[in-house]
């Protein structure tokens, strides 16, 4: 027993030394690092999504991309600017028919106008038709002496503005050139929040970027169009927006054109996490009113309107939770000479549901002066349908075109006839009022401000449009205009060269 005792702890031992030392010999060893590479690329499309009727799609947005990257343009813009001349108190103490004899005394830099200086901007345009024209946003054009359009093959082309519509941010453009790759537009009113969206466009100069996201919400208004019929109802996606994709593409998975990128909200001027596009389907209104008559024809209810809310439900004691409240009607209103009144809740143009103010504007802005829409509204707990002749912006139902004196064209301003009684209220005998100025020589060279009325030319009376035409067409040289303002004192003058 006691032998057998001995033998087996023998052989323990035995067995304890032969792993230390086998242990002892892999760690000394180096351990090889075992690389894994596969054979085939992994698939691309892991993940699906699903259609209204029910059909299964792969997510895959390198389709889509290729559809539509070749359509996006580079823009960039120059605008020529003049600043303030320089002011020398001393000189300003020199009667004026002496002030000329002193000025090298006093020094022509603090008098003399400083020449131009070039301002360069860049953003992002749509091509929608192979003939050359583009759609980008006004903001990206406003007043530029110049634009530049660079394809996705870095061809290069000078453009012209077609038209502008600042109300909505939208300015269409074109470029000679035929045979261009396109984005069809698709309708806006059929996408939903929720959907996969890409945006397409230039960010920080960096060409024919594309990201991807969802649709956030519709009917977004945020506040950021300062003109006085603004229309704010944007496309909210989360696909990363920055500075530069202004004027860009936003499509859907089949490479139809949403909307098109406009602004985004953001503390730090880049992407925080939301952008907003406006609505194709007033792209395409936009788009067909410029071609057509070369202003966009505008459809006005005349009504004011707030959006409904638990503030103004609890306020008013309405039975509603969505729609567009009616605060009172304008002078000339087509919504007052149809039967609605103030306190009606506006619920339905045609078929259009309105759940807002911004909802409510999106569906007019599709129609023009004189179309008959039907208004559906709350009144009463009861609903009411009301059939509305739209009005344009002077209260009649005129189509308004945009004058195409090629003159007008070269000075950059849109004018009218002075009325009868504002001249009378001014004490002037007639004029011929700027009412809005883009680019050209006007604005160009100097700081006439829209809203100027115009009195003379070169010192000869002007009393109406056609009398400012008739002066100014085919003149050489230098141009004195004699004006006033509405609401700034005195006499004002600008002079530049034709």
């Amino acid at each position: 027993m006691k032998r057998t005792l001995i033998f087996s702890g023998i052989v323990a031992l035995v067995v304890s030394m032969l792993t230390i030392g086998v242990f002892q010999g892999f760690q000394n060893k180096k351990q090889p690092i075992k690389v894994e590479y596969l054979n085939t690329m992994p698939s691309k499309s892991a993940v699906y999504t699903v259609d209204e009727e029910g059909n299964i799609h792969p997510l895959d947005f390198t389709q889509t991309a290729e559809k539509v990257v070749d359509a996006v343009v580079n823009i960039k813009s120059t605008q020529s600017y003049a600043p303030e001349s320089g002011y020398n108190p001393q000189e300003q103490q020199v009667p004026d028919p002496f002030r000329d004899f002193f000025r090298d005394f006093f020094g022509p830099q603090q008098n003399q106008r400083m020449q131009p200086q070039p301002r360069v901007g860049s953003g992002s345009g749509v091509i929608i038709n192979d003939n050359g024209y583009i759609v980008t946003n006004n903001h990206v054009v406003a007043n530029a002496d110049d634009i530049e359009v660079t394809l996705y093959d870095n061809r290069t082309y000078k453009a012209t503005v077609i038209g502008t519509d600042p109300t909505t941010d939208l300015a269409l453009i074109q470029i000679k050139e035929k045979d261009l790759p396109t984005i069809p537009f698709v309708n806006s009113d059929e996408v939903k929040v929720g959907e996969w969206v890409m945006a397409v466009g230039n960010p920080f100069s960096l060409n024919s970027t594309v990201t991807a996201g969802i649709v956030s919400a519709k009917g977004r208004n945020i506040n950021i169009l300062r003109e006085q019929f603004a229309i704010e109802s944007f496309i909210q996606t989360d696909a990363a927006i920055n500075p530069g994709n202004s004027g860009g593409a936003l499509v859907n998975l089949n490479g139809g054109l949403v909307g098109i990128n406009t602004a985004i909200a953001s503390p730090t001027g880049a992407y925080s996490g939301y952008g907003f596009a406006v609505p194709s389907n007033i792209v395409s209104k936009v788009v067909e009113d410029l071609l057509n008559y070369g202003v966009v024809q505008r459809g006005v209810l005349g009504v004011m309107i707030r959006s409904v809310d638990g503030s103004l439900i609890r306020e008013k004691d309405l039975n509603v939770t969505t729609g567009a409240y009616v605060d009172s009607l304008l002078e000339n209103s087509a919504a007052a000479a149809a039967g609605i009144e103030s306190g009606d809740v506006i619920i339905k143009v045609n078929e259009a549901d309105v759940i807002s103010s911004p909802s409510l504007q999106e569906a007019i802005a599709r129609y023009r002066p004189g179309d008959k829409v039907a208004v559906t509204v709350i009144r009463d707990g009861k609903e009411r349908t009301f059939d509305v002749v739209l009005n344009n912006r002077n209260g009649n139902q005129q189509i308004v075109k945009k004058e195409k004196a090629d003159v007008l064209n070269v000075l950059g301003a849109e004018i009218e006839t002075l009325s009868a009684d504002k001249a009378k209220k001014l004490s002037i005998e007639g004029g011929v009022k700027v009412n809005k100025l883009y680019a050209g020589k006007i604005r160009k060279f100097t700081q006439m401000r829209e809203g100027f009325i115009i009195t003379k030319i070169d010192g000869r009376k002007i009393t109406s449009k056609e009398e400012f035409i008739e002066a100014i067409e085919g003149k050489k040289g230098g141009v004195m205009l004699e004006g006033v303002y509405e609401d700034i004192p005195g006499e004002h003058y600008y002079a530049f060269g034709m």
